[in-house]
């Protein structure tokens, strides 16, 4: 693995063990040239996947991409950054499942959607202000309202 800090293409690994998740192995590394300590993570991956822009473009799947998105929506929230890793193995692991190597942009925004949804409200909006293209105040009004419905009924905000 090539050291991030000065680019020697070797380093050793220190450090092994699973994620929480269990989706992962975390390995503790340090590059031999400069001594810098640094962590990888290594995944399993059923197939490559590929993502259909609305425009039809396709792009490989980035699952660091992903994980930016959601803490970017998650940023200055009180969730724990566990919880984030685990959400995104998640939404890849459902990607991963479908019977098609060509995901809709639109799915994997729907399913940050749901997932944004069971973290925190505030990131949920957030998320949805971008994904849905909010214009106007109404757009943030009607999406409050949805909710507002949605915890009345299962009884609480921001999880």
């Amino acid at each position: 693995m090539r050291c991030p800090q000065c680019g020697a293409p070797d380093s050793q690994v220190k450090d092994s063990r699973p994620t929480e998740d269990g989706a992962a192995i975390r390995r503790r590394r340090v590059c031999g040239a400069c001594g810098q300590r640094f962590t990888t993570f290594e995944r399993v991956q059923l197939r490559e996947l590929v993502v259909v822009k609305r425009s039809g473009r396709r792009v490989p799947f980035d699952r660091d991409k992903l994980h930016r998105s959601l803490q970017v929506a998650l940023r200055k929230r009180p969730v724990d950054p566990e919880r984030i890793e685990t959400t995104v193995s998640g939404i890849v692991r459902q990607l991963e499942s479908g019977g098609d190597s060509d995901i809709p942009a639109e799915t994997i925004g729907r399913l940050v959607m749901e997932a944004l949804k069971g973290l925190d409200d505030v990131a949920y909006v957030r998320f949805a202000s971008v994904y849905k293209n909010f214009r106007e105040a109404k757009d943030f009004e009607t999406l409050l309202g949805e909710l507002a419905g949605d915890d009345t009924a299962a009884g609480g905000g921001a999880r």
